[in-house]
């Protein structure tokens, strides 16, 4: 995945560069997962299926600290010892909801933990790199509406042609 550099990617449903690095992903060993919105809609449907879902272990402390630390840790039968795309399929219902922009930079913190090779104090870590990145797929994408609900100081926001990605500011975060 590459989406303009983002972690974090929104597109209209049905993206064919979004569909080609996930292949591409796919083929390195890496895994793509499906997750349904509608069990997104609360903090607690968010704890629950990403729990599930990603196999997080069972301290998982179910709040967005611990969520941003289980998405760091992803275990190789979620990864396949490569990556992880967490697909989101119709979303637009869940721009409106009030966690979405924290979920979305809990999502961004995690990737980019995930990412690194070295821990928060620049120190290598015992295992490597883990490819993370989520996409949200919209019925109807608008790229800007989405990416005015995303504006916060933590994220940078990246907006082509038919997507916007997100990141963690580096002036913020690194």
């Amino acid at each position: 995945m590459n989406e303009a550099s983002g972690w974090v990617v929104f597109a209209p449903r049905g993206r064919a560069e979004v569909h080609r690095q996930l292949r591409e992903l796919e083929a390195r060993g890496g895994r793509v997962l499906r997750l349904d919105s509608s069990d997104l809609m609360t903090e607690e449907g968010i704890y629950d299926t990403f729990a599930e879902v990603l196999q997080f272990p069972g301290y998982f402390g179910r709040n967005w600290d611990a969520m941003v630390d289980c998405l760091d840790d992803l275990c190789g039968a979620v990864t396949g010892g490569v990556g992880v795309a967490a697909v989101i399929g119709e979303v637009d219902r869940l721009l409106e909801a009030e966690h979405f922009p924290l979920f979305v930079s809990v999502l961004c913190q995690g990737a980019d933990r995930a990412n690194s090779a070295v821990d928060l104090d620049g120190f290598p870590l015992d295992r490597p790199a883990i490819a993370a990145y989520f996409v949200f797929e919209f019925s109807e994408f608008e790229g800007e509406r989405i990416a005015l609900r995303l504006e916060q100081p933590d994220l940078t926001i990246t907006a082509g042609d038919g997507y916007v990605a997100a990141a963690l500011n580096p002036e913020v975060w690194h």
